[in-house]
């Protein structure tokens, strides 16, 4: 973890994910829990190039951070490379919608054949998995949103409007869901077993 300094040092913003941010402080101060312990010191900056804020503690300044809120989005473990690969790409380029837009796309097509449906258009893939009870209707609903999103890009589609950060961070967090349902969770519950077997 960066130390609490005057500037944050992350890697990315976690408002535009734009590399290496300028993270100034526009605040700081302390607080205690009302024990009168658990000092925390805590500084709030601002990314120079999309003013969201970002605030951060540590029990001393100038030491290493113990959080900061919000944290960048991250994804989930367990996922296939292909997979893994779209879409920490996509969340790295969330400040270009339309690129994050189509990588997410792209992470959910490659979950989907990690598993096994790989004949037809990422369409069919959709249909079967939910038709195989693989994924339930509503998040084939979902899937297929983030597809036409997708599409609708690929395609340079005039009729359509181009998405903005909130689109592709609505596509990201479905492909980081079905990533933690497909993957992350049967793996933890496999490593839950193992003692038990």
């Amino acid at each position: 973890m960066p130390n609490l300094t005057t500037q944050l040092q992350l890697t990315r913003c976690p408002h535009c994910s734009v590399a290496t941010p300028s993270l100034v402080t526009q605040w700081n101060g302390e607080t205690r829990d009302q024990a009168g312990q658990n000092l925390r010191r805590w500084r709030v900056y601002a990314c120079t190039g999309c003013g969201g804020l970002v605030t951060a503690s540590a029990p001393h300044y100038e030491h290493p951070v113990t959080e900061h809120f919000p944290s960048a989005p991250t994804v989930p473990t367990d996922l296939p490379v292909r997979a893994s690969t779209y879409l920490e790409q996509a969340v790295s380029s969330i400040h270009a919608p339309a690129g994050a837009v189509m990588l997410t796309a792209s992470a959910v097509d490659a979950m989907l054949k990690a598993k096994g449906y790989t004949e037809g258009s990422l369409y069919a893939r959709i249909d079967k998995s939910a038709a195989d009870h693989l994924i339930t209707e509503e998040m084939a609903q979902w899937a297929h949103a983030v597809r036409l999103d997708a599409n609708d890009q690929r395609h340079a589609d005039e009729a359509a409007a181009l998405p903005t950060e909130a689109d592709a961070r609505r596509c990201i967090d479905f492909a980081s869901s079905l990533g933690l349902f497909l993957f992350t969770l049967p793996a933890r519950v496999s490593k839950g077993l193992a003692p038990l077997v």
